[in-house]
């Protein structure tokens, strides 16, 4: 683990933006005083809190212990017995909810033609999932069985998700984007018996071959019994060959399903939910572990508060299924509160850059929750673009994925929010569950760049190696957790060595994010990125991020990326990967122009050893830049590790293929 006790942060913000009065007004918590008295119940009468807070799920046995804490391992609401598709469906049939709309679904094919738009009610849902939990229950799958599914972002991937919630069966999501080589990898680790994907994907106009994608993986997976198929476009669009014995027509299964599914099966609190794969800095991906109670309490509570949920919200959460934030704030913590949920099927910039724009208007909605790198992408296309379309619906704005540079921050709030909508910057990871930290919208005022406070329950610090706290300085460090939280990771699935040695060992009594930060006089959080992003810069320790807004500050920036590379001299050089807007001049000039940005901005000693201007920089599908792969190109060496999420290969071979 890097030193990250002398992280310095020099990047200057001071800009604040109280919630607006109207907003506030009718806000679930309204003023600062209301938020600092319901945090400090969380912390010192949880047992009275959480009691309040879950008091709207369903139990089918009440918890007797709040909290079993034998560090490393927690265990939450100890002695309840639950079913989470009871909380997210049942419970709204006997309400005016069963009528609501709980999904509305867009698909990227043909776009405004009669057929693209599916609206499924929380009615239509429970049906759709209990015939689905009925058909795998039918396909041998019991309480304990894992379940592989491998789908693009339709409908079904969260019936295929709640229904193997309603039998205990953990959930593993594949994204879509995924190779088979990783698909298998993932399949074989959990040791799945049934999977569940579809034909095909649309993706900018192309098919995404993810049943042929789940056949070359499945051969080589010995665990598993039966595919379940979801003919997403049908045999005339995309053919697919179906195997006799294994697989299954989703279509033909539900309809022979009856009634298997419909009565949930009671589980344990501590019950697993779902593992989820996330990247490892050994190049194996690690499977966290959620389960039950916890988690779903995090996700509901958070959702509720930190998007002020309204009953005629019409909430769109851009991540894909894939990832846990399309886990917690695309399908549990939503449909826990009785939300309706936008879901689309495809890129945001097809078939032109103002497709995203044009469905918050066609749709009204009222919600948007995207990443700090499509925000960038956003700007990159052009003002003209939202401009086009009336996004007078939206009322709340939200970030998620990594730090947000300030100047992305301004420009989301004045072209998109036209000043007037919140924004929640929020901080969280696959391990946490839930969002950790954030500014709740009608309470606390937002800082450009900062992600403000921690959310209730939440004991987060910036301590030294040593686990000592660094106070509320300009100096930065460890981002670390102090206590344990409901929805927080229970394990990796297979090696709890692993999970000790990962996340409890680094900082003595505390949970490692792997990310260093500080915290101001305020008491708000700034989180500068991962440890391993912070660079030696002339004897400084600067994160990129710092860099990175720097840069970005600049009128002709839409996008930046820094990495370090290897340096006989220096150790470690910086290089800059930039992408300019539109009617920016990539040339000499221009490179002087960010030189001394960066020079202004941090000072002389974070001048950039070398400016590269690209037309895209390489992104997993869900809007991250791959940072690993920049600093390989910056280090002219090949490629390491996997590439399979990797948006646009193409970007890749050219950033290799043009010269500095």
């Amino acid at each position: 683990m890097s030193d990250a006790s002398s992280i310095s942060s020099h990047l200057k913000e001071t800009r604040r933006f109280e919630p607006p009065k109207e907003f506030a007004a009718g806000a679930r918590i309204g003023s600062r005083a209301d938020y600092d008295r319901l945090y400090r119940e969380s912390i010192d009468s949880p047992e009275t809190f959480w009691k309040r807070e879950t008091a709207t799920l369903v139990w089918r046995k009440p918890w007797t212990t709040l909290l079993d804490w034998k560090p490393p391992h927690a265990r939450w609401f100890d002695g309840a017995t639950l079913n989470v598709t009871e909380s997210c469906l049942d419970q709204h049939l006997a309400t005016s909810t069963r009528t609501k709309t709980a999904i509305l679904w867009e698909s990227e094919l043909d776009e405004g033609a009669p057929g693209t738009v599916r609206k499924i009610t929380y009615e239509e849902l429970y049906r759709d999932v209990v015939r689905c939990a009925g058909a795998l229950a039918k396909l041998g799958v019991q309480k304990g069985d894992r379940v592989a599914i491998y789908m693009g972002m339709v409908p079904e991937v969260a019936i295929a998700m709640l229904a193997c919630a309603r039998l205990g069966a953990p959930h593993t999501v594949v994204f879509g984007g995924f190779a088979a080589d990783a698909l298998r990898d993932r399949i074989n680790d959990c040791q799945c018996k049934v999977l569940i994907t579809q034909d095909a994907g649309t993706r900018r106009g192309a098919l995404v071959p993810l049943k042929a994608t789940a056949d070359k993986a499945a051969a080589q997976c010995p665990s598993i019994e039966r595919v379940l198929v979801y003919r997403r476009l049908g045999q005339e669009k995309a053919p697919i060959e179906m195997k006799a014995g294994r697989d299954i027509d989703w279509t033909e299964a539900l309809a022979a399903a009856g009634n298997e599914g419909e009565k949930a099966v009671e589980l344990e609190a501590e019950h697993p939910l779902f593992i989820l794969y996330t990247s490892g800095s050994t190049g194996k991906p690690k499977g966290v572990l959620h389960t039950t109670a916890g988690y779903l309490v995090g996700a509901h509570v958070s959702t509720k508060y930190i998007f002020d949920l309204r009953p005629d919200d019409l909430y769109w959460c851009t991540a894909d299924v894939g990832w846990v934030t399309g886990h917690s704030y695309l399908v549990y913590g939503p449909l826990s509160n009785g939300a309706t949920c936008f879901m689309y099927e495809g890129a945001p910039n097809f078939p032109d850059n103002g497709r995203l724009w044009r469905m918050i208007e066609r749709h009204r909605i009222t919600i948007l929750y995207t990443a700090p790198t499509a925000i960038r992408a956003f700007i990159r296309w052009g003002n003209e673009w939202p401009n086009k379309s009336d996004l007078s619906s939206l009322r709340l704005l939200g970030t998620v994925g990594e730090p947000i540079n300030p100047e992305a921050w301004m420009w989301y709030r004045q072209v998109i929010g036209k000043e007037r909508c919140p924004i929640v910057d929020t901080w969280w990871q696959t391990e946490t569950g839930s969002i950790l930290l954030t500014t709740l919208p009608g309470a606390s005022a937002t800082k450009p760049g900062s992600t403000g406070l921690p959310f209730f329950g939440v004991v987060p610090d910036i301590v030294d190696k040593d686990g000592q706290s660094v106070g509320p300085t300009e100096g930065g460090g460890f981002l670390v957790v102090k206590r344990p939280w409901p929805s927080m990771l229970r394990t990796v699935w297979g090696d709890d060595d692993r999970f000790r040695q990962q996340y409890w060992t680094e900082i003595p009594g505390a949970y490692f994010t792997g990310d260093g930060g500080r915290r101001d006089a305020d008491g708000y959080y700034w989180v500068v990125g991962r440890i391993d992003d912070v660079l030696n810069v002339a004897g400084h320790r600067i994160g990129t991020a710092e860099i990175e807004s720097a840069l970005v500050a600049h009128a002709a920036v839409a996008e930046a990326a820094a990495v370090g590379r290897p340096d006989d001299l220096k150790g470690q050089a910086l290089v800059a990967f930039v992408t300019l807007k539109p009617g920016f001049s990539a040339d000499s000039a221009m490179k002087a122009k960010l030189m001394t940005q960066v020079e202004t901005e941090i000072g002389k000693f974070a001048r950039p050893d070398a400016i590269r201007f690209a037309d895209a920089l390489p992104k997993t599908r869900s809007g991250k830049i791959m940072r690993r792969l920049l600093k390989d190109v910056a280090a002219g060496t090949d490629a390491k590790g996997d590439t399979s999420t990797l948006e646009d290969l193409s970007v890749l071979a050219k950033l290799r293929a043009d010269e500095e």
